[in-house]
């Protein structure tokens, strides 16, 4: 697999091996001129090299575009994170980690606050720890979500819409898309259409939004609780509905599907849930996107918070104001100089990245 590289980054590419765990990982420091790499480590049996830069190049630019003293860098670690012995994998990556000073862990798909706790036990460096030795639990008070409403309501205005009674459809009903129900929900957006990994379920008039999370807290299985008509997951992406959150893994919307989807606004509440072709193919048909490092930044603005000892107040304002700030900042530049969003969003990125290792020695990490 080629890594591609260019003018700011990747920096280092570190593969970890642990055989007598065993435990495989790989860490991407992207980009570290406007500060440490705060990002979070991904634990799949699935997720490899090119994943995790990807995702590196997108915390960077997230980074940048939220205005915080960080740089963009990923981990992940190459295993199933329900694991009988996934405390002691993440304790010996982090041993493996602990002199990557420029890198800060953070929580991210299959990894929880326990995990955290344990790197923090480990080397002392680390975002998103469990409230109860001084973190702000990022997935408890929801803080992907709470952006992704607020990216919304400014979002909504470009696309024509009003999110009082929007339709939504949300693939993914994790930590983020469980926040981003609620929150939408609390302002007046209609949930119609959740998928998790075994399924999805569909409702025109509305789902409850309560009894989906009760149902998916008891059963693990959004399907389960008979609260609409159930559909194969991948058919989310045809449901008739006014926004889509993706929620979930990397190129949910491809090529082969982003014809059928009905939706006018894409917020995308995972990084990377679309390729570059579908983000054309949907852009040609009047379709809004908001991109990854735009719409789901209020978990790494909150971690960055957090890092830096600040109030779970003062996280939420940051939240508030940074998304809603850049949303308008980019979906106006996009407008008025006839570019796709997330060109706009990494032209804005790129330059500051680049401003600030004018500011570094050469080798600025």
């Amino acid at each position: 697999m080629t890594i591609p590289f260019d003018d700011i980054g990747p920096t280092k590419i570190l593969q970890l091996h642990a055989p007598r765990i065993p435990m495989r990982a790989v860490v991407v420091i992207d980009n570290t001129a406007r500060g440490p790499a705060l990002g979070g480590i991904r634990v799949s049996p699935r997720v490899g090299v090119e994943e995790v830069a990807r995702l590196a190049r997108t915390m960077t630019f997230k980074s940048a575009l939220a205005d915080l003293p960080h740089g963009g860098g990923k981990a992940g670690i190459i295993a199933d994170p329900r694991a009988p012995n996934i405390e002691l994998i993440f304790r010996t990556f982090a041993r493996l980690i602990k002199n990557l000073t420029e890198y800060i862990p953070a929580p991210d798909m299959g990894c929880h606050e326990d995990a955290m706790a344990w790197i923090q036990d480990e080397i002392g460096r680390v975002a998103g720890l469990p409230e109860e030795i001084g973190g702000l639990p990022l997935d408890k008070l929801g803080a992907t979500g709470h952006g992704l409403a607020e990216c919304a309501e400014v979002a909504c205005a470009h696309a024509g819409l009003d999110l009082a009674g929007a339709r939504v459809a949300i693939q993914g009903f994790g930590s983020v898309g469980k926040a981003a129900a609620r929150f939408l929900a609390a302002k007046g957006a209609m949930i119609v259409a959740v998928s998790d990994s075994r399924g999805a379920v569909y409702q025109p008039g509305g789902l409850d939004v309560t009894q989906l999370l009760a149902v998916k807290k008891e059963t693990g299985r959004i399907a389960a609780g008979g609260a609409g008509q159930v559909l194969p997951g991948e058919e989310l992406f045809q449901v008739d509905c006014d926004i889509l959150v993706p929620a979930a893994t990397p190129d949910v919307i491809h090529e082969g599907n982003a014809g059928a989807i009905k939706a006018r606004l894409i917020l995308q509440g995972a990084n990377i849930p679309a390729t570059a072709r579908a983000e054309q193919i949907l852009a040609e048909r009047g379709v809004l996107l908001v991109p990854d490092f735009i719409a789901n930044a209020g978990g790494l603005i909150m971690a960055a918070l957090e890092y830096a000892r600040r109030s779970e107040a003062e996280a939420f304002a940051a939240i508030t104001d940074k998304i809603r700030a850049n949303t308008r900042l980019i979906l106006d530049k996009a407008r008025s100089e006839g570019i796709l969003p997330r060109a706009a969003a990494e032209s804005i990125a790129r330059e500051r990245v680049v401003k600030a290792m004018r500011f570094r020695e050469y080798t600025y990490t």
